[in-house]
């Protein structure tokens, strides 16, 4: 009986700290580095540090993507042709900077619009098996971090 008790407090024990982490599966989630820093679409939105939403209306957009249909003329290029992610492609030895895709942003978070027409902040080119444009977009602006408002500092 003491053994069924052990094991009945161990399990949950166990579950919590999987889900905690949130890591239901070894397969992994996209990636980049950028400046020494990996940043990651998160598994669960709540472990999330950035948090951006998508807009089909380019008037509630903060932020605007546009892609690409070159890799030349991209800000950000993302191009494999390969089945599995080379392991250890994004490690470091800092955590990552975990980016969620969110249904309901808030006013501080960035709002996406995507688009092939311009203008746009960032141009995309994705061809690719384990990125999605919406991968791709919310890596680049959850990498951009905070814009500063150096014309308004200068004098």
């Amino acid at each position: 009986m003491l053994r069924f008790n052990i094991l009945a407090s161990v399990v949950p024990l166990a579950v919590a700290a999987v889900f905690a982490r949130g890591e239901f599966s070894s397969q992994s989630r996209p990636c980049i580095e950028v400046a020494g820093t990996t940043v990651q679409i998160a598994t669960l939105s709540w472990q999330a540090q950035r948090h951006v939403s998508f807009t089909s209306d380019p008037t509630r957009a903060t932020v605007r993507v546009q892609i690409s249909d070159s890799a030349e003329a991209a800000d950000f290029t993302v191009i494999d042709d390969i089945d599995t992610i080379e392991a250890g492609a994004c490690e470091s030895h800092a955590p990552p900077r975990l980016v969620a895709i969110s249904r309901n942003p808030s006013p501080s978070d960035p709002v996406i619009y995507l688009s092939r027409d311009g203008p746009a902040d960032y141009r995309i080119f994705v061809s690719s098996k384990s990125f999605s444009l919406l991968d791709a977009a919310a890596l680049i602006v959850g990498a951009r971090g905070e814009r500063h408002r150096v014309e308004a500092a200068s004098l």
